[in-house]
């Protein structure tokens, strides 16, 4: 019998999207289905949040769907839906080609219809794991938000409350009630 070969974030970029995009686990190819119509709009909204927030105090670089390579030997690469550098961090890797080298300070993942809770909560410990700061899973058929940090447990707020990102953007927030807007 064969040994399966594991692939390499490198390869992983050179494939780039054949007929649909893949993240790496472990070596292992995922594929990533394209996002539907709400998952794009929470993004958007997420991501313009947090953009002008940061652009404004020159805080670092917001990535939508970008690579972070989190592991090597073998390698991890996800990509999150909308993510947060830090100035320092975004400078190192401006000019540089690929994937970024280890994980955001702030990770955001939002719920597709083909993820389960515990999936997400698995990719948001890897994120930890790997150097992330904060990490948040976005769950629009409950409209809740799991925020995770290294070394407290997840809490989850829901309608009526305020996300924000702590230690890693201070000053920031999003009303729940504005992210989840049906306008």
């Amino acid at each position: 019998m064969a040994a399966h070969q594991l692939v390499t974030a490198e390869e992983l970029e050179r494939m780039g999207h054949q007929d649909f995009g893949y993240e790496l686990v472990r070596g292992e190819l995922v594929p990533v289905s394209p996002p539907g119509g709400e998952h794009g709009e929470l993004a958007t909204r997420i991501a313009a949040a947090l953009y002008g927030f940061v652009q404004a105090r020159r805080l670092g670089t917001v990535y939508v769907e970008t690579g972070y390579v989190l592991f090597r030997d073998p390698d991890t690469v996800r990509g999150p839906d909308v993510s947060f550098l830090s100035r320092d961090r975004a400078a190192r890797v401006r000019d540089r080609r690929g994937f970024v080298p280890g994980a955001p300070d702030l990770a955001i993942e939002i719920r597709s219809p083909d993820n389960t809770p515990a999936e997400l909560s698995d990719k948001a410990q890897e994120y930890l794991d790997a150097g992330a700061r904060l990490v948040w899973v976005v769950d629009p058929p409950s409209r809740s938000v799991q925020v995770h940090q290294a070394g407290h447990p997840p809490r989850v707020l829901s309608k009526g409350e305020v996300l924000d990102a702590g230690e890693v953007l201070p000053g920031f927030t999003l009303p729940l009630a504005e992210l989840f807007s049906e306008e």
